[in-house]
């Protein structure tokens, strides 16, 4: 378990401070449906690899607020279904948890770490050096932007 202190000190709703954990698929999969995908079901909410991906949450007083998978392929690294909800949005809270996943990367010597960013959210990716890559795509509506760092 490791204790993250809050980077915003005012919100008293977390008591500054959370832990982020390595957690199953399986805790991952209601809150991926509750954020990205609310309109499937739940089976509808994996995705191809879940059961060798490396899965992350974090709990604020025990409840799990924010996840997101991991899936390494030799030395590179793709970030999968980062959902935070929607009350502990923009509290630092995924922010902790990008950069533990880049520690844990780093000790697991990945050198390319990689996502498909919604557009609306690049500015968190480009706090941690991750670059824009080719043409923004779609997903339904949604306009995307693949981004990366070398770690």
């Amino acid at each position: 378990m490791v204790t993250i202190m809050n980077s915003t000190p005012n919100d008293a709703s977390i008591n500054n401070s959370w832990d982020i954990l390595q957690i199953t698929v399986e805790e991952a999969l209601p809150i991926r449906h509750q954020v990205l995908w609310p309109n499937k079901t739940m089976d509808e909410c994996r995705v191809e690899g879940d059961e060798n991906g490396e899965h992350f949450g974090v709990f604020v007083e025990g409840e799990l607020v924010c996840v997101a998978s991991i899936f390494i392929k030799g030395k590179e690294a793709r970030l999968r279904k980062f959902a935070t909800l929607e009350q502990y949005q923009r509290q630092g809270i995924g922010h902790s948890l990008l950069n533990h996943i880049m520690v844990f990367l780093e000790q697991h010597a990945v050198d390319l770490f990689w996502c498909d960013a919604r557009e609306n959210a690049m500015s968190l990716y480009k706090k941690f050096a991750m670059e824009p890559q080719g043409e923004r795509f779609f997903k339904g509506d949604i306009p995307y932007r693949k981004m990366s760092v070398t770690l």
